[in-house]
């Protein structure tokens, strides 16, 4: 007697449960590998961009603020700002470099090296750099000048000379004798704290920085580095008459053909427009 045929059973409508996981599993790696491949042609600046991103959600860093007009603002975060906005990072290379340089006069306390919104400082602030109401570098500056100039010559970055003076001192040069240079008077704390700016920019200029890179800015007396209570001492008042150099962050002095030597990048000459490249 023959066998009745069994019925054979329904298949199943779409794609098994497992291939959903299995989908999102490929998808997930095609997204990584993306990233790993897009990453690899980044530059360090687009790479910083790209953790400041994280802020807040898992954990890489603490704080931040967002948007705020600047090159790549879409990404979040004004590239002028970022390095004072991103807490909890290492040191930068410059500030390594720079503490490597200065070593021996951070440990005698005659230069400081800082990082604030400015962007890398190096404060000289030895009582041994300038007389008291004196604008004119003495010897004992003028080597860790030349340090400066190949730091700011490695590093090809906007500076900022700062000249600082301290309270009383305009008229109380007597001379040094070290000098061989007449000065003249100075009319009040900016005008001697701003000679200091020029005579080091000038100094910095002639070891080889481009001068165009340079920026010579005058505070006076209204920016003490020492605190109140110490004002009246002669090692506040020599930190006081002190020189900053400030290297300015993320601001590369290269500019292409037809970008502007006197602004910041990707801002064209006029009548130039046709070279720029197409998006």
């Amino acid at each position: 007697m023959a066998q009745k045929n069994k019925k054979c059973p329904e298949c199943e409508v779409g794609a098994p449960l497992w291939m959903v996981t299995y989908g999102d599993m490929v998808t997930l790696l095609l997204c990584l590998f993306v990233m790993l491949f897009t990453t690899g042609k980044a530059t360090p600046v687009e790479i910083q961009l790209i953790l400041s991103a994280f802020n807040n959600s898992l954990g890489f860093f603490d704080g931040g603020q967002t948007l705020s007009r600047g090159r790549l603002e879409e990404m979040g975060m004004n590239i002028e700002s970022l390095p004072s906005q991103t807490t909890g990072r290492s040191l930068s290379r410059a500030k390594q470099t720079a503490q490597s340089v200065f070593k021996p006069e951070i440990k005698a306390k005659q230069v400081r090296v800082t990082e604030d919104e400015r962007g890398l400082v190096i404060s000289l602030v030895s009582a041994d750099y300038f007389a008291p109401g004196s604008a004119i570098p003495n010897e004992s500056i003028e080597d860790v000048l030349v340090r400066v100039a190949g730091l700011i010559r490695q590093l090809n970055r906007f500076v900022r000379v700062e000249g600082h003076a301290s309270r009383g001192e305009v008229g109380s040069l007597q001379g040094s004798p070290t000098s061989v240079v007449e000065e003249r008077r100075y009319e009040n704390s900016w005008d001697l704290a701003g000679a200091r700016a020029v005579n080091t920019s000038t100094f910095l200029w002639n070891q080889g920085v481009p001068p165009e890179t340079l920026q010579a800015v005058s505070f006076g007396e209204f920016r003490p580095l020492a605190v109140v209570g110490d004002s009246g001492t002669p090692e506040a008042a020599a930190h006081n008459r002190r020189i900053d150099l400030v290297l300015q962050p993320l601001k590369d002095v290269g500019r292409a053909g037809d970008e502007s030597g006197f602004r910041l990048p990707e801002s064209r000459i006029p009548g130039n427009e046709s070279l720029v490249p197409d998006q």
